[in-house]
């Protein structure tokens, strides 16, 4: 069950991505509970996903987010609207590609990877996503290859060099 649901408090945007029900079967009948996936980002390199369970919508939704809250993390965006340079990226059977797009490109991208775009603030991405389309895995798949961004000041560090040596050999 796909529900694309967005919550903007304090400048932290929230966005469902998934809801699977659970069916336990007892003495008595069945028992249902409920898991949420969710991602949240202040729209300016900061993002955070969790997963979590409850017996009721609405309750695992919000233990969602304030676990996802509590997960934050720091993504180098170039000139604040894509990606440093292109990545490929592998969890479970979900894999990924993201691109760095120009200018006006847009968020290319489908489902799982689109919500994890819009909440990070990146304005011009091309991703596919191939494999699996379990939104889990590939949203696992898109954090890893987030976290593989190197910006020009991380490599400049790395190499003892001063950025604007980096930037210019970038093209």
């Amino acid at each position: 069950m796909e529900i694309n649901k967005d919550k903007k408090t304090d400048d932290i945007l929230e966005k469902l991505v998934h809801i699977n029900r659970i069916t336990k079967v007892v003495k008595g009948g069945r028992r249902f509970g409920f898991s949420a996936l969710v991602v949240v980002g202040n729209q300016s390199g900061k993002i955070g996903i969790a997963h979590a369970k409850a017996k009721q919508v609405p309750d695992a939704i919000k233990k969602a987010n304030e676990m996802a809250r509590r997960k934050l993390i720091h993504i180098p965006l170039r000139e604040g609207r894509t990606i440093h340079h292109d990545v490929k990226a592998k969890d479970g059977s979900g894999r990924i590609v993201l691109r760095a797009a120009s200018k006006g490109t847009g968020i290319i991208a489908g489902g799982p990877v689109r919500a994890v775009c819009e909440v990070l603030g990146v304005k011009d991405i091309v991703a596919k996503s191939m494999g699996t389309s379990n939104a889990h895995n590939v949203i696992r798949a898109t954090m890893k290859a987030l976290l593989k961004q190197n910006s020009p000041k991380q490599i400049s560090t790395i190499r003892n060099k001063k950025i604007s040596e980096i930037i210019e050999k970038r093209g």
